[in-house]
């Protein structure tokens, strides 16, 4: 599959999902979304981290499994081959590699102190001990980042401490060997006008949307059913009262759900508080899960038809890999020459 040439110039964005199955709502508004939105303006890789994946064990047929779910998930909703380097971490062994290599750029302390290690740390260490993949977590994260040397990097909030230290490590690395590696930016998901910056629970509006959550009611799958969406939407909590406004601090479960509902829609909230304003939270709440059945119905249409091609998704991975292997070999080359590895 020959990809469409990229202008001349154009910059570079990357980034990925991890291979761990159930991608609902908040992923899509919060990630796949940008993500085919920035295929038109920039030379886009995205991937799927099945290396990060495996920082806590895995069943490896479910990881295989999911894998092609994500890159059919991708595919579903609209990341084309032919204008973005769509591949699986592992097919493109340079970023072990440099991984490694950054490795002996990175301060213990430096990992140790990553907010995400410490809250995995502690749910983790009760099941069977941290494992070194997890504390390594970032420079695999930074190699994944920096091989392609990107401008831009689209991220979610939780992911910004982990970006910085790809800056310091790139930084690090200029001022060790010599300047290689540009400093990527961060590119946040705007919130909706007025609206929330994250997609919070449906069970709990205090918590981020997570796909790790105890009781699958906290979020919605890209694949749920018609009825299991509304079903989910009809419990989804609200607050006290019965006014339809957005007040993150009074009424964080209604904002929550019309945050989902202007980005979803791409109407306002201050229009969706006029449209709904004297209306019941039960009206609002079943036009809000037409919507998601509306907008996930072609995803999901895509979904099994792409997922039922197994040969097919996996030439546009080998494609894929060997578009993302030329970049990051080139990498690899420049950076073993400068800290004097043969090569």
């Amino acid at each position: 599959m020959e990809k469409q040439a990229i202008p001349m110039g154009s910059q570079v964005a990357i980034s990925g999902i991890q291979s761990s199955g159930k991608f609902h709502i908040g992923n899509y508004i919060g990630a796949i979304k940008q993500f085919v939105e920035l295929q038109d303006q920039y030379n886009m890789f995205a991937f799927v981290a099945d290396l990060h994946a495996i920082t806590v064990p895995q069943n490896p047929t479910e990881l295989r499994k999911n894998t092609l779910d994500a890159v059919a998930i991708y595919l579903a909703c609209g990341l084309d081959p032919k204008k973005s380097t769509l591949f699986v971490q592992s097919h493109v062994q340079e970023h072990a590699e440099f991984g490694w290599i950054l490795n002996t750029l990175t301060p213990i302390g430096e990992l140790e102190r990553m907010t995400q290690f410490k809250e995995k740390k502690e749910s983790q260490s009760q099941k069977q001990g941290v494992l070194a993949g997890l504390l390594n977590y970032p420079t695999l994260m930074a190699a994944d980042i920096l091989l392609y040397k990107p401008d831009i990097v689209p991220v979610g909030e939780d992911q910004l401490q982990h970006l910085e230290l790809t800056r310091t490590l790139a930084r690090k690395f200029n001022a060790r060997f010599g300047e290689t590696f540009k400093e990527p930016r961060a590119l946040l998901k705007n919130p909706p006008a007025g609206g929330g910056a994250k997609i919070m629970g449906l069970d709990d509006s205090s918590k981020k949307m997570s796909k790790s959550a105890p009781s699958p009611n906290n979020y919605i799958e890209l694949l749920d059913q018609e009825a299991e969406i509304r079903r989910k939407i009809q419990i989804a909590v609200t607050d006290s009262g019965n006014e339809i406004k957005f007040n993150i601090e009074e009424k964080s479960a209604i904002s929550n759900l019309l945050t989902i509902f202007s980005l979803m829609s791409g109407k306002e909230i201050k229009i969706l508080e006029k449209e709904y304003k004297g209306k019941s939270y039960a009206e609002f709440k079943k036009d809000l899960a037409d919507l998601l059945v509306e907008k996930l119905l072609p995803i999901q249409i895509a979904y099994k038809k792409i997922i039922g091609d197994e040969k097919k998704l996996m030439k546009i991975l080998s494609d894929g890999a060997k578009q993302a292997r030329a970049v990051a070999q080139e990498t690899m080359k420049e950076v073993k020459q400068k800290i004097g590895l043969l090569s």
